[in-house]
């Protein structure tokens, strides 16, 4: 994965998706083929996925305007189909549509407390033949707030932080209430976190106002003078869990829900490496703290290097929609309002160092 980057000055959201539409044009137009190829391969029909796509952005216009209007312009300005680029921007929403194929996405791991501020450290785990680029963004909110995030092109926000000191990760969730009737865009909801919320319970007031028809959960914390607090809000059309750090003030995620009543819906396959992830991620978190970026990812790998659960490497033997990549592994630094990125394992990422954003 190439990592692209942009700085707008934009507020306005239709000015900066004309920005970023006329800057990135082959990316968004890619991306939405290699989707919308993607789908077809899951079995889900065409006829299904615009309709998903196009019922997601609607319930997008309506929740949170600026944001759709933003995607508009993006899709304008690169000269495409509007609901083709809503099919990247609902993503999750249409993947809800197909049974949930072994693995899952991402492992998430931050560290609070009083007097300390937050750190933290996640992979990204997807599918390399679907990523060829990922944007990383920095811009001014209509909110008032600067954010820098990371996202895939055509989906709304993944992971980043706000000048207002709160920073976010995203792993994807799978739930028996997950439905093809197409909510807000999960990613959507973490992007307008990312533009308007100032504490935890901001970020949970927002996540509580949308309704989804896919499950996520969204990792936010927050760093001040006085220290440092997270929560994870695991989102589904059944409901909202929080779930807090433990008395370590670590709070770890993989791919499956923590809260008790949205645990018994789970419907992450039982081939699923999520659990030996989180097992993992438990087992090496006292390392994990009080390190930069590069020794922390060094210590996320537990000795084990490229063999380490977090480390996912393509698989030639398996069918490609089968074949899993870390494609990027990344730290939020909330008092220094920055992202450090590697595309890539964290194992390389040790070896080769961060970018910081």
């Amino acid at each position: 994965m190439r990592l692209r980057t942009l700085g707008s000055a934009r507020r306005d959201p239709a000015a900066r998706g004309h920005e970023l539409g006329t800057a990135f044009p082959a990316q968004y137009l890619r991306t939405a083929d290699l989707y919308l190829r993607h789908f077809a391969e899951l079995g889900i029909p065409s006829r299904q996925v615009r309709a998903i796509a196009e019922r997601s952005s609607t319930a997008l216009s309506g929740w949170a305007p600026g944001l759709a209007a933003e995607a508009d312009a993006i899709a304008d300005a690169a000269g495409m189909d509007r609901w083709r680029l809503s099919a990247v921007g609902a993503r999750t929403e249409i993947l809800a549509a197909a049974p949930p194929r072994g693995e899952g996405e991402c492992s998430t791991a931050v560290h609070v407390g009083h007097g300390r501020p937050a750190e933290s450290i996640q992979t990204w785990d997807w599918h390399d033949f679907l990523v060829p680029d990922g944007l990383l963004l920095a811009f001014p909110s209509a909110a008032g707030l600067d954010v820098k995030l990371f996202t895939e092109f055509g989906t709304a926000a993944k992971i980043g932080v706000n000048s207002a000191g709160l920073g976010l990760h995203f792993n994807i969730l799978s739930h028996v209430s997950d439905s093809a009737v197409g909510g807000v865009p999960v990613h959507a909801i973490a992007r307008r976190i990312l533009e308007e919320a100032r504490s935890i319970e901001d970020a949970r007031g927002i996540a509580a106002g949308a309704m989804v028809s896919a499950s996520t959960v969204l990792t936010v914390f927050t760093s001040d003078a006085a220290g440092s607090r997270a929560a994870s809000l695991e989102l589904s059309p059944a409901g909202l869990g929080v779930i807090e750090p433990g008395p370590d003030g670590w709070l770890l995620h993989t791919n499956h829900f923590l809260d008790p009543a949205l645990l018994a819906g789970d419907t992450i396959p039982a081939d699923s490496t999520t659990a030996e992830r989180y097992a993992h991620l438990d087992a090496v978190r006292a390392g994990l703290a009080d390190q930069e970026p590069a020794a922390r990812a060094l210590a996320v790998c537990g000795g084990r290097g490229a063999d380490a659960a977090v480390c996912m490497t393509p698989d030639p033997a398996l069918p490609r929609l089968d074949q899993w990549a870390t494609l990027l592994t990344v730290g939020v630094d909330i008092p220094g309002f920055a992202l450090d990125v590697f595309a890539g394992r964290p194992d390389q990422a040790a070896a080769a160092g961060f970018a910081r954003f």
